[in-house]
């Protein structure tokens, strides 16, 4: 036990005291010191923990000994302090050992994600599961790498679609261009055996380039947000109407009739001129895929909601291109020619506009090529 009162051996040595416990403060600061120059150093968590836990053992020995020179504790009790605190030592070596490994073995798992994220990987997660700091770390670390796997799948996506369209603007302006070439050769070099049909091929071929680079205006209008529609109230049935009679002649020179089934009224709220591109589109491109002598109709309706459809005879769109149809740059049929197709943006355009009016465009099944648009009745 206690030789004396520990508060009166205390205040027998005041100064001693002070200065005891003025030691201890700064032996605690100058430990504290070196644990942070040592935890940098080491690059194991066990010896981290191991270390703060030994040194906060040390610290409570060097202040026994100090009550013992204060004579607060007798040799005996000392003796036994020295013992009790030598036997938490090794009992905080072993807990140290066996608790930090989960701790170890989870940092390490945070090392080596980061080390596959820095080789490129993207899928790669951390499996850490913990409530602590450490586990906020490796469910943010499992965010960061998911949103880096997100735009490295959104950048991929973006080169492909871009060397889509430069392969397509560059297929579709080469042809009329290089038409332009040899009329304009044969024009200058005098063996336009009919100067005039050359004229009227060229004028074809100037009006294919100016269509195209209109469509790209349009096209970047609409994907920007900045098609102005200036809507009016609109009769479906006058617009289905307008588009048949504009493109009879097309029609007929491709050996395909054209029926119009307009016999009510669809009365929406749009552009004339938009909703107008829109029908010649599913028109112009039912007619390239129509066989010669067949009908492509377009039916007007108003059961629930104004719509029209564009049917053709033809053999319909491949399953395997409905889900893609309406993208930028496709086209049912691979080859590409002057007779059978521009550069995939009817479609493309043709759901952009119908879009801005608040409507939807889809393939129907088939048989043939059914392409509907449904708009919001006015």
């Amino acid at each position: 036990m206690m030789a004396v009162g520990w508060w009166d051996a205390i205040a027998d040595q005041p100064v001693e005291a002070a200065l005891a416990l003025c030691g201890l403060a700064a032996g605690t600061v100058v430990v504290g010191f070196a644990l942070r120059l040592f935890t940098r150093r080491t690059r194991s968590l066990r010896r981290q923990v191991l270390a703060v836990t030994l040194a906060a053992l040390a610290i409570g020995a060097v202040a026994a000994a100090l009550l013992a020179r204060l004579m607060v504790l007798d040799s005996h009790e000392l003796a036994r302090v020295a013992g009790v605190l030598a036997l938490t030592a090794v009992v905080a070596t072993v807990l140290v050992v066996l608790a930090s490994v989960p701790l170890g073995r989870d940092v390490r798992r945070l090392e080596s994600t980061v080390r596959r994220i820095e080789e490129g990987d993207r899928t790669v997660r951390t499996g850490v599961e913990r409530a602590d700091e450490l586990g906020h770390v490796a469910r943010a670390l499992d965010e960061l790498t998911a949103r880096l796997d997100a735009l490295e799948r959104e950048r991929a996506s973006y080169a492909a679609e871009r060397n889509a369209m430069l392969s397509s603007v560059g297929h579709d302006l080469r042809t009329p261009l290089a038409a332009l070439r040899v009329a304009v050769d044969a024009l200058a070099d005098g063996v336009a055996p009919d100067p005039e049909r050359y004229v009227r091929s060229m004028r074809r071929d100037v009006d294919a380039l100016a269509t195209l680079v209109d469509d790209f205006f349009l096209l970047a209008r609409i994907e920007s947000g900045r098609l102005d529609l200036q809507p009016v109230p609109v009769d479906l049935a006058e617009v289905a109407d307008e588009a048949v009679e504009a493109l009879a002649p097309a029609a007929a020179a491709a050996g395909v009739a054209l029926a119009l089934d307009a016999s009510t009224h669809a009365r929406v709220h749009g552009s004339p001129t938009a909703l107008g591109r829109v029908v010649r589109n599913l028109i112009d491109n039912a007619i390239r895929h129509a066989p010669a002598g067949s009908v492509v109709r377009v039916a007007v309706g108003s059961d629930g909601r104004p719509s029209i459809r564009v049917l053709d005879e033809g053999p319909g769109f491949p399953a395997d291109f409905s889900a893609e149809a309406f993208a930028r740059f496709t086209r049912a049929d691979a080859s590409r020619s002057r007779a059978t197709g521009g550069a995939g943006l009817g479609l493309a355009i043709a759901r952009g506009l119908v879009e801005a009016h608040g409507g939807r465009i889809w393939i129907e099944a088939p048989p043939g090529g059914r392409v509907a648009i449904e708009l919001p009745a006015a």
